[in-house]
């Protein structure tokens, strides 16, 4: 009974953890640029001389949907939709460089380019900072440049330009502070050939129609696994009570 009892185990455990990533992307639903996540089930046995008489299971977040989301207008100069499939380069708590689609933009009180989250903007030589009180555009190609109103006839003034890296070929997997990281360490390349369209910003792609279908199936499935120890329970009072008959 034991076998069965950890099989049915490991696969509850699998199937709480899916519950946790599905109510994550429900969550998230309505969250700018935000990438639905994807678990991975597998059967884990334990190698040896021995024969499998377990199978136990592994559940773990391994990636993400990188389909691209609905776009929204919203007239604000500093929000971005990132065309096609590049990333935008942001610095993460433990300052290594990390990605993300959410390019609702904004200045920071000591001047920094920030996304939503708090995010600093990298450009290629770092963060990209601005002079407070200067009117900030942004470029189709990422290039950031400040003008003075208070002398609108000076050019604007380039400051750098934002990152937008291209992840195709690179493993890359998506962090729990929801930023995508190259995998084993590294940095992506820029791609040359990404654009934004400003005054615009990318809506989640999860689609809360599925997640709930997704969340009844996994509940489901919590039930039926959760029978199969109950049912295991009556079998070994089924066999104690023939041993005692004997």
């Amino acid at each position: 009974m034991d076998r069965l009892i950890y099989t049915a185990l490991s696969g509850m455990n699998a199937s709480m953890e899916r519950q946790r990533v599905i109510a994550s992307n429900m969550a998230n639903a309505q969250t700018v640029g935000f990438r639905a996540e994807l678990i991975d089930q597998r059967p884990v046995t334990v190698d040896g001389e021995t024969l499998d008489v377990r199978a136990m299971q592994r559940a773990q977040v391994r990636g993400a949907t990188m389909s691209a989301g609905e776009m929204i207008r919203t007239g604000h100069e500093l929000d971005l939709f990132i065309q096609g499939d590049a990333l935008m380069a942001v610095q993460a708590m433990d300052g290594t460089e990390a990605y993300t689609r959410r390019a609702d933009l904004s200045i920071s009180p000591t001047g920094a380019l920030v996304n939503g989250e708090g995010r600093p903007v990298l450009g290629e030589a770092g963060p990209i900072t601005v002079p407070l009180g200067a009117k900030v555009a942004i470029a189709p190609d990422g290039v950031v440049s400040v003008s003075d109103p208070a002398v609108p006839d000076q050019p604007p003034v380039e400051v750098g330009r934002i990152k937008l890296a291209g992840w195709q070929g690179s493993p890359i997997a998506k962090g729990l502070d929801g930023l995508f990281r190259v995998e084993g360490g590294g940095v992506l390349p820029a791609d040359a050939e990404a654009s934004v369209i400003t005054g615009a910003l990318e809506q989640s792609n999860v689609k809360p129609t599925e997640v709930l279908v997704e969340m009844i199936d996994a509940q489901r499935l919590f039930d039926m696994r959760s029978k199969l120890i109950a049912t295991a329970r009556d079998c070994d009072q089924s066999g104690a009570q023939l041993l005692r008959l004997g």
